[in-house]
């Protein structure tokens, strides 16, 4: 008998090692129960929230044994996904991974929005964030911030910036180093940041204010030239590239992150277990070398602390929505 009840010990304990994140998946699937998991990310395949999504995906299938799919839908600044989400049955397995901007711009930008944050959703977890980084082609005769401020206050008017969009958080940024810099610059809206990158690359347009994921290469490359990131710390892969602030920008601490969210009546234990397999996800060697060939870094905010993120930073972006009387197109 004590030999049987020592083997049975030892296999428990086996299957228990053998799971990837070290979760005891009974326990998650006594939360979550059964069933396929639908990660949905609102815009088209590629970009960080659509690596993101597939990350998670991965992991939950990993962890729970259960199928998981991404399922892009890209239109309308994202609200068709994110329409999607808040329809879905709440039980944990439809969940919505989006930038910031459609939780803090849009709904000041979009009064008229179908969805509201805290009134159609539950905030779960943040996933990773990474720096924004204001770039400029190279035959642009500057080093610096303070001579891209001095140059562009001797030709008023001349020189111009790229965003993928009116009232995206780049924009955004632009127009508040705008304010604290005293720099005349002037914006230049495209649709998505493609095209807009391509003119920065090509020339067309001096600069932009990118995620740093998306110019990584090129600075790498030298067909773009950093001279500042917007985060309040330097990012590690750009270590030589100094903040706003050491450039004598203040005022000026942005980053870009992504989140996880799912339907508003979830039930709070289920919404506690993604929070756990969110992180545990996280803390995956592999996933971090994933994220940091994309220029991710995890970031892992929850709870009530989540909540209040989305909170401080929508009022920071009402204020400067508001302030240049910037609206939707």
């Amino acid at each position: 008998m004590q030999r049987s009840r020592f083997f049975k010990t030892c296999i428990a304990l086996a299957a228990c090692s053998a799971l990837p994140f070290g979760f005891s998946s009974a326990h998650a699937q006594e939360s979550l129960g059964s069933g396929q998991f639908t990660v949905v990310v609102p815009f088209s395949p590629g970009g960080p929230a659509d690596a993101l999504a597939r990350i998670l995906s991965t992991g939950l299938n990993e962890l729970h044994k259960q199928p998981a799919i991404v399922d892009n839908r890209p239109g309308a600044n994202g609200n068709i996904g994110i329409d999607l989400v808040k329809r879905a049955k709440p039980d944990g397995h439809t969940l919505l991974v989006v930038p910031q901007g459609n939780l803090t711009i849009n709904p000041t930008l979009m009064p008229k929005l179908d969805y509201s944050v805290f009134g159609d959703f539950a905030p779960v977890v943040s996933m990773a964030r990474t720096a924004n980084v204001v770039v400029v082609n190279p035959s642009v005769p500057v080093q610096n911030m303070k001579e891209l401020i001095a140059l562009s206050k001797s030709k008023p008017g001349t020189i111009s910036y790229a965003s993928p969009g009116v009232g995206s958080s780049l924009h955004l940024a632009g127009e508040l180093i705008k304010d604290q810099s005293g720099a005349d610059i002037l914006h230049v809206a495209y649709k998505g940041s493609t095209q807009g990158l391509n003119d920065v690359l090509g020339g067309t347009v001096p600069m932009m204010v990118s995620n740093l994921p998306t110019v990584l290469p090129h600075i790498q490359t030298g067909k773009l030239r950093a001279l500042a990131v917007t985060d309040a710390a330097r990012s590690p892969f750009l270590p030589n590239v100094p903040t706003l602030a050491e450039s004598g920008v203040n005022g000026v601490a942005l980053s870009s992150w992504y989140g996880v969210l799912v339907p508003k009546k979830t039930p709070a234990p289920v919404v506690a277990q993604l929070q756990k397999d969110v992180e545990g996800i996280l803390n995956n060697p592999k996933v971090q070398q994933q994220l940091k060939t994309q220029g991710l870094s995890p970031w892992v905010v929850k709870g009530d602390a989540f909540g209040d993120l989305i909170r401080r930073e929508t009022d920071m972006w009402a204020g400067i929505i508001k302030s240049h009387h910037i609206q939707a197109q």
